[in-house]
């Protein structure tokens, strides 16, 4: 079976990170975003993925490097124009016959595709989806089914009085490769405003699946900060570990330097030739990326950064993201939910966010 994995877009909600960095190879604990997503399809039998996308693309090949990721042989399938979610599938899948797994390029989960694949079978569904229930469903939309899971509507980022159930679109279907030929060619075409709601008025076998497992979109910076938390308590199950050397709670990378007199309490992850100096603190839920330096008395506290960081003496970092060949300067302070964009300079003892 083939997976359509949709990356098409520029990864807005997450610059300034995105300017540099594709969207599907954001690091998640110093590791390609785009492995987990990988390594859980392959979890379920999947030894193909397709990958439509349109932006960074030399950036991700050069990244993933070769034909293989995470035991999955991967291809790309490249939009020079941009086609939308349900143009991208078109340009990306096989035809033929059987059924197709797409999954949108921002979801980090642990769902059981193996079981959704089996109930659209069970059910003799031309397509399935899957959902899941979110507190605000205004910031997605509203999906509406009958009693028997049979799809009823798809409302768009309804107004708070509108809005009937909790269910919203997980991003994670299973399509017969013969309703492909409802997608028109050569122009922008939505899945959720225009392709699903073909399915519906043609009265298509097409059902959701609400889903118990767990389910983030990873496409802004809280929840792209949240999703590092999430694997490093284990509240995810993905098969994917943080490289380096496991010591209880802790992953240290190869060549790395760091001072008896440096503190480290987990669950963190310290990249490949970091350099921690005397005085040091991280704290949990930290990500420093390879060849990150923390000077004396530097202090880290559920920050990510990326590669090449440099943070001052007696810097202190909480709850923020950091993205490569940043400066920190000396007594900085950055609080929780700032974000720098690669390069940034902070000046000696600034304070972020103001």
């Amino acid at each position: 079976m083939q997976a359509v994995i949709l990356a098409g877009g520029q990864g807005t909600r997450l610059r300034p990170l995105t300017l540099t960095c594709p969207k599907p190879i954001v690091p998640l604990l110093n590791v390609p975003f785009l492995h987990y997503q990988l390594a859980w399809l392959r979890q379920h039998g999947i030894r193909e993925a397709v990958l439509a996308c349109s932006y960074g693309v030399d950036e991700i090949r050069r990244v993933l490097g070769g034909r293989h990721a995470a035991g999955i042989r991967l291809s790309y399938a490249i939009e020079r124009e941009p086609l939308g979610t349900a143009g991208a599938l078109r340009n990306a899948a096989d035809a033929g016959n059987g059924p197709l797994v797409v999954l949108n390029g921002d979801v980090l989960t642990d769902l059981d595709l193996s079981g959704v694949i089996r109930l659209h079978a069970e059910r003799g569904a031309q397509a399935t989806i899957s959902l899941t229930s979110v507190d605000d469903p205004t910031r997605y939309g509203l999906v509406e089914t009958e009693p028997d899971g049979r799809m009823l509507r798809f409302l768009e980022k309804p107004e708070p009085e509108h809005v009937t159930v909790q269910t919203i679109n997980a991003g994670v279907y299973i399509l017969e490769r013969t309703l492909l030929e409802l997608i028109p060619t050569g122009r922008v075409v939505s899945m959720e405003r225009e392709f699903f709601p073909e399915l519906l008025a043609r009265g298509i076998g097409f059902f959701g699946h609400t889903i118990s497992a767990y389910w983030l979109d990873i496409g802004n910076a809280e929840t792209y900060r949240q999703a590092q938390v999430d694997l490093l308590t284990g509240t995810v199950t993905t098969g994917v570990q943080p490289p380096g050397i496991r010591r209880g709670n802790l992953w240290i990378g190869d060549e790395s330097s760091i001072s008896a007199e440096a503190r480290l309490t987990g669950p963190a992850v310290i990249g490949r030739r970091a350099r921690l100096a005397s005085g040091c603190r991280v704290g949990p839920f930290s990500v420093l990326g390879d060849r990150t330096t923390m000077e004396r008395g530097s202090h880290i506290d559920g920050a990510v950064l990326w590669e090449d960081v440099r943070v001052g003496p007696g810097a202190r970092l909480s709850a923020c993201v950091v993205a490569d060949r940043c400066r920190i300067g000396a007594n900085a302070e950055i609080g929780p939910g700032a974000v720098l964009g690669a390069g940034s300079v902070v000046p000696d003892g600034a304070r972020l966010p103001a």
